[in-house]
């Protein structure tokens, strides 16, 4: 049941099919299909609807087969402490590629955490996604769990709402709640940023006077950490990609 649910999320639109492999637009395939110039295994199809595992599947346009394109990864990492957000590092340092050395695919990370921040960092292989999720036209919503050493007042979280003053602009929390108060200058605080400017959730409370002690993203956009332990990545659901792809207006 589990194999006959796995081929299900593979399956892909004939044009979408015929347009990752450069044969046509999306447009141009659907006249190639109405036309009968397409078959899949040697059954012509002219059905616009019709879906196949491009990996498993041959695909013909006038005879001639098409390279069909590499299916898509889409993965949610628990990033620890300590690493860089980078496949690669040439001073060895410990970075997002040490663990996903077995993988064949080339991945991409969906922004990136600064060395000492921890928790959701997204890889993928589809470069349409991982440009869109981090375009700020796009401003998909990151929440962080933040502990944090220094008063946090009715003042300081609307100071966080309204707006901080930065070197580089203005910088504004969509939402703050207070977690956990350990003791009075000692704090566990979540926030919500549509922005991914370089450190900006530990600029923001310096800039109030306030030491973030330890920075954990635990959602991006639709998608959350949930139970993910540090150093381990899973695979996206397909309800998550297709919140993804919803709200970044990509066709599947």
């Amino acid at each position: 049941m589990a194999n006959k649910k796995d081929q299900e999320t593979k399956l892909v639109r004939l044009q979408k099919v015929l347009a990752d492999a450069g044969v046509a637009s999306r447009r141009g395939s659907e006249e190639l299909i109405a036309d009968g110039r397409v078959s899949v295994d040697g059954n012509q199809i002219l059905e616009m609807g019709f879906k196949l595992n491009p990996e498993i599947s041959k695909v013909e346009v006038d005879g001639e087969p098409i390279k069909a394109t590499k299916s898509k990864t889409y993965l949610a990492f628990h990033k620890p402490a300590g690493v860089i957000s980078t496949m690669s590092d040439p001073e060895g340092r410990p970075n997002l590629g040490d663990y996903f050395k077995t993988r064949n695919e080339r991945l991409f990370h969906v922004g990136r955490l600064d060395k000492e921040s921890e928790g959701l960092i997204l890889l993928t292989n589809d470069g349409d996604l991982a440009h869109r999720a981090t375009h700020p036209s796009y401003g998909l919503i990151k929440k962080y769990v933040v502990e944090v050493e220094g008063s946090i007042s009715k003042d300081v979280i609307s100071a966080l709402l309204k707006g901080v003053e930065l070197e580089d602009g203005l910088a504004r929390a969509l939402d703050v709640s207070v977690l956990r108060e350990v003791n009075s200058k000692h704090f566990w605080v979540e926030l919500s940023i549509h922005e991914g400017r370089f450190h900006i959730v530990r600029r923001m409370f310096e800039a109030l006077g306030i030491e973030v002690i330890r920075l954990i993203r635990s959602e991006f956009g639709p998608i959350a950490l949930d139970e993910t332990k540090e150093g381990r990545w899973r695979n996206l659901s397909q309800v998550e990609i297709d919140k993804l792809f919803n709200l970044l207006k990509l066709n599947q």
